[in-house]
C-alpha cells in the first residue's frame, strides 16, 4: 500500500460544561460530542524517491491555511514518525469542507485523519487507544476525533466514554464571519460571577432512554455565556433556526458556529434558505448535514 484516504468528520457539542481548572491552567470539561457527516478529505501518498525520507509535502485547497510544519496534519505525521520510527517521504492532500475556527474541531479532525492514515500505511497493528494517547499533546479534541460517534469527554477532553447513538437527525450549521479566540473565551468564563451549567449526567440518561426531545431540552453550552454575550448574532441565528422548526439550536465549542437540530429535512432546508439570504447574518457559511453514527465511524 502506497496511498490511503481518510475522512475527517466535523463534531458538535450537544453538551459542554466547564467543571474546574487544573494547576497547569488547563480547564476541566464535561462534554457530549457528536460526529457529523460533514467532513474534510485527506489522502497520504508515499514518495519512495523523495530525497529527504522525512519530507511531508502538504497541499490544501484553502490558501489561507498554513501548509507548513505548524499545521496539525504535519504535526500528527511528525508524532507518528517519532513514535514508530517511520521514515518515508509523503505527500498529503487536504480538501476542506468543515468551516475553520468554528468550534467544530476541523483542525483536530484533520489531525485524527492523519493519525489513522499513518497507522494504516505503516503500523496497522496499532490500536485506537495508542493513537489517542499520542494525539493528546497536540489537542484535547483529537483523541475523540480518532474514533468519533456519540461520546462523553471528561478531564481535559481525553477521558472518553462511548454513549448510545444520537438519532440520525438533520443538522443545520451557520458559522458567522467572526473570530473567537478559544483561550480568551475560557479566561472570560473564569471571571463571570455566575453561569448556568448544563446537566451532563441527565443528558447521558436521556441518550440512554432514547428521548431526543428530552435530550435537546437539557442540552446547553456554558461557553455561550461568554461568546453569545460578545456576539449577539449567535442568539439571532438560534432564534431563526428554532423559528423554522429546529428542536433546539445552540452554539458548538467556543463558537461561533451555531447548529440546529431538525427531524424534518424540509424544515432544515427552509432554515438554510433563510440563512443564505443573509437577513440575519451576512457572510455566514451555511451547511446542511446529518448526525453520523456511531462508534464504527471510521471502520
Amino acid at each position: 500500500m502506497d496511498r490511503v484516504s481518510s475522512r475527517a468528520y466535523a463534531k458538535i457539542n450537544i453538551g459542554l460544561d466547564v467543571t474546574g481548572r487544573r494547576s497547569d491552567g488547563y480547564h476541566l470539561v464535561d462534554m457530549i460530542m457528536q460526529t457529523m457527516e460533514l467532513a474534510d478529505d485527506l489522502s497520504l501518498t508515499v514518495l519512495p524517491d523523495a530525497a529527504d525520507r522525512d519530507t511531508l509535502l502538504l497541499k490544501t485547497d484553502r490558501p489561507e491555511l498554513s501548509a507548513g510544519p505548524d499545521n496539525l496534519v504535519c504535526r500528527a505525521a511528525a508524532a507518528m514518525r517519532q513514535a514508530y520510527g517511520i521514515h518515508a517521504g509523503l505527500r498529503a492532500e487536504l480538501t476542506k469542507r468543515i468551516p475553520m475556527a468554528a468550534g467544530m474541531a476541523g483542525g483536530s479532525a484533520d489531525a485524527a485523519a492523519t493519525f489513522r492514515a499513518m497507522r494504516d500505511l505503516f503500523v496497522p497493528e496499532v490500536q485506537d487507544g495508542e493513537l489517542e494517547k499520542l494525539a493528546l499533546p497536540l489537542g484535547a479534541d483529537i483523541p475523540y476525533c480518532i474514533t468519533g460517534g456519540t461520546q462523553r469527554a471528561q478531564g481535559i477532553g481525553e477521558v472518553l466514554t462511548k454513549l448510545p447513538a444520537m438519532e440520525p437527525v438533520f443538522i443545520v450549521i451557520a458559522k458567522p464571519p467572526v473570530d473567537v479566540p478559544t483561550g480568551r473565551v475560557y479566561r472570560e468564563l473564569d471571571s463571570l460571577p455566575d453561569v448556568v451549567h448544563p446537566d451532563i449526567p441527565a443528558m447521558v440518561r436521556a441518550l440512554e432512554g432514547g428521548g431526543l426531545e428530552q435530550l435537546m431540552a437539557l442540552s446547553g453550552n456554558v461557553l455561550e455565556a461568554v461568546t453569545g454575550g460578545n456576539y449577539p448574532v449567535i442568539g439571532q441565528l438560534e432564534r431563526l433556526m428554532e423559528g423554522c422548526g429546529a428542536i433546539r439550536a445552540m452554539m458548538t465549542g467556543s463558537g461561533p458556529a451555531v447548529f440546529g437540530v431538525f427531524r424534518e429535512k424540509g424544515r432544515a432546508e427552509e432554515a438554510c434558505g433563510k440563512l443564505r439570504a443573509g437577513d440575519v447574518c451576512k457572510g455566514c457559511e451555511v451547511f446542511l448535514t446529518r448526525v453520523k453514527n456511531n462508534g464504527d465511524v471510521y471502520k
